[in-house]
């Protein structure tokens, strides 16, 4: 019985995906079995992936949703589990063609708890807001007030290749990105 479990996609309202992840889950924990290879619905996850944004000037580390509108449900496919869960507040449909739900393929579902559960991923990757070729004036540091040119990113490090003019000639400064607004 549990070989038969398979991941399946379910689609919410977006914004809903938590509050349908603890319906689930409590629909898990009502559910007759001691443990869960003897339930029929076994697990419930929401995909998400820390993240780095810039507010207020400071690095602040964000959880994203993965898959906005996705509630992802290990689960053996019968007619009461499908009911159960499409019978939830703020789900949509099970992901699939027609009325059946298509389970997730192996390599799918690897990928994704593979960076759900931050195995592939050690390091928050930041998201730069610059692009190379684009204009940039430096808000603080030594450089403040300096409009220079981006001539590379490097995302790994939260670093901007920067070429600024100093002294008349053009000269390439490698500063945090945080230190940065485009314009």
């Amino acid at each position: 019985m549990p070989d038969d479990k398979r991941w399946y996609a379910v689609q919410t309202y977006s914004g809903h995906e938590n509050k349908v992840q603890k319906l689930i889950a409590r629909k898990i924990e009502d559910e007759p079995g001691d443990s869960a290879d003897e339930k029929q619905i076994s697990e419930v996850l929401v995909p998400t992936q820390d993240a780095v944004e810039i507010r207020n000037g400071k690095r602040v580390t964000v959880t994203r949703r993965l898959y906005p509108g996705y509630v992802l449900v290990q689960m053996l496919l019968n007619e009461r589990t499908v009911h159960v869960v499409n019978n939830i507040q703020g789900v949509i449909k099970f992901v699939g063609t027609g009325q059946e739900p298509r389970p997730l393929r192996d390599e799918e579902i690897n990928k994704i708890l593979g960076v759900a559960t931050g195995e592939e991923q050690e390091d928050v990757q930041e998201e730069i807001p610059f692009h190379v070729g684009e204009g940039v004036e430096v808000t603080h540091g030594p450089f403040t007030d300096f409009s220079g040119t981006v001539q590379e990113v490097f995302p790994d490090k939260g670093k901007v290749k920067v070429e600024v003019s100093l002294f008349g000639r053009p000269t390439s400064v490698e500063l945090d990105y945080t230190q940065l607004k485009g314009f």
